[in-house]
């Protein structure tokens, strides 16, 4: 077996015997270690082996999609002055015929300040004033404003959906002022997806790179 080959199988020559690195990274004789996890380890090796050279793919075509997405926006600039999209970058591309679809989507990332805390204290003042007639369905949105996801994360569209209740109480607009000022743009992330369909009245459909859904 080549030095190459024992390392691609998990395999480090000692002395001339081959061994197989465990867990804790002690050197186990290969005659020392079951078939059947000789087997597993080989199973996984290669799949991994796959997904790795499946995930350059990805990447590549990734780098060269938005590549030749930039290379079409520079000749719509140098033809028209200026580039297609919105302010944000949100652009979509379509074939000819209709029948296929590009769209580029930039979603961008916030984070939010202490000032949030201060909201929160304000809402509370109103909801204990208000408790009495509050409405239960205000009450529930008011809550789930301020509640976190499982990574610790704001839900900016809960937040944002508590400017859009009519209240005049002036502690209220506090908050609401104090919720913008906590607000904060900490990057964004640009996403591109893919859609066909039959023809140009049929509904379009996901083309997915994701193995889960695939």
């Amino acid at each position: 077996m080549t030095e190459q080959l024992i390392q691609a199988a998990g395999v480090t020559d000692v002395n001339g015997t081959p061994h197989m690195t465990d867990a804790k990274g002690h050197l186990i004789p290969i005659s020392m270690v079951k078939a059947q996890d000789q087997l597993q380890d080989e199973l996984v090796r290669t799949i991994i082996g796959h997904a790795r050279d499946l995930n350059a793919q990805i990447a590549r075509f990734k780098g060269h999609s938005f590549e030749d997405v930039n290379s079409f926006l520079e000749l719509l600039s140098s033809e028209y002055g200026q580039s297609r999209g919105g302010t944000k970058g949100n652009m979509t591309f379509t074939a000819f015929d209709g029948t296929l679809k590009v769209t580029i989507q930039v979603a961008e990332h916030f984070d939010y300040g202490p000032e949030l805390q201060i909201a929160k204290t304000l809402v509370d003042e109103c909801l204990i004033e208000w408790s009495a007639g509050a409405r239960p369905e205000i009450r529930a949105v008011i809550e789930k404003a301020f509640q976190t996801d499982k990574e610790g994360k704001i839900n900016r569209a809960e937040l944002l959906s508590l400017k859009k209740l009519e209240i005049e109480d002036e502690r209220w607009q506090r908050a609401m002022a104090a919720i913008t000022d906590a607000e904060r743009a900490v990057g964004s992330k640009t996403y591109m997806r893919f859609y066909q369909r039959k023809n140009g009245q049929a509904e379009w459909e996901a083309i997915t790179i994701d193995m889960a859904r695939a």
